[in-house]
């Protein structure tokens, strides 16, 4: 699945009746964007030509014509990787059989979320949002629930490179340091749903100091995406409410992998010094054995 057809089913349900036409006829029907004019495509799909249209700049591009370059580069790019059984993708915590098939069904739903992702990120922003880091005076991160997990991994790796990070879990602790922020200082927001009401309030407060803001959502035009500066997407489309943040959290870690990555090898002399400093400060309280 490339891309642009993961962008469309995670953004499906957010779409206006015209467009929502449009998304489901192209995800049935890729082939035909290639081989039919706009009116054709318009006519199959049951919508007005301009419905094509806004359907392809609500992903991102400039028209029709945009989209299908881009869709024509993702698929040829492609090295036509197995595909998972649909059914045994993101399925709920119930329904197994035996165990051996719950093993399956959580091994494939983490596969594909990280596929899925990597196809989301964009060199160059990843690129622009690690020098903001490096060069920002301090990092805050905020989080909630699951999301807090995620963030406290992140606030691990940056510590080991010697970076100023901040992390709390306790939300009016968040309160506070997000009020004191400067213009020198980054924010990363993390919410896979990207409507998370403290998140929205932590994001709104921030705005205020003037500082560089970045989010770390599921992709669609979700209420965060727009108060904040650098918004990178994670895909993992988890329909059932008791499957709670399984391949969520592990799309919203592989990113922040790459991210944490990209910073150490943007900054690589000094934080080769700091990893080796963190790794010999740990040494001695490590057991040895024959």
């Amino acid at each position: 699945m490339t891309g642009i057809e993961i962008r469309t089913r995670d953004i499906l349900e957010t779409l206006c009746p015209s467009e929502k036409k449009v998304a489901t006829y192209f995800l049935a029907h890729i082939d035909d964007v290639f081989h039919m004019p706009i009116a054709s495509l318009a006519k199959a799909a049951g919508v007005s030509q301009v419905s094509w249209v806004r359907f392809s700049k609500t992903l991102g591009f400039y028209g029709l014509k945009d989209l299908k370059k881009q869709l024509f580069t993702e698929l040829n790019a492609q090295k036509d990787p197995k595909p998972i059984a649909q059914e045994a993708l993101y399925a709920d915590i119930s329904g197994h059989s035996n165990v051996e098939q719950m093993i399956d069904t959580v091994r494939n739903g983490s596969i594909q979320a990280i596929e899925d992702t990597m196809r989301l990120i964009n060199p160059e922003q990843i690129k622009e949002v690690a020098g903001k880091i490096i060069r920002a005076d301090s990092v805050k991160l905020f989080g909630v629930g699951a999301s807090a997990l995620v963030a406290e991994d992140l606030y691990n790796k940056l510590l080991r490179i010697g970076m100023n990070v901040v992390n709390c879990r306790d939300f009016h602790i968040q309160l506070t340091y997000a009020a004191n922020m400067t213009q020198r200082d980054v924010g990363i927001y993390f919410s896979h749903s990207g409507r998370t009401k403290e998140i929205i309030e932590l994001i709104e407060i921030a705005r205020k100091t003037g500082a560089t803001l970045i989010s770390v959502t599921q992709y669609g035009r979700l209420p965060i995406v727009s108060l904040v500066d650098y918004a990178l997407y994670t895909s993992c489309p988890e329909v059932y409410r008791r499957s709670g943040a399984m391949s969520s959290r592990i799309s919203q870690l592989i990113l922040i992998d790459v991210l944490y990555t990209a910073v150490a090898h943007l900054d690589y002399h000094r934080a080769k010094v700091r990893l080796e400093n963190s790794f010999n400060s740990c040494i001695p309280h490590r057991v040895t054995g024959e």
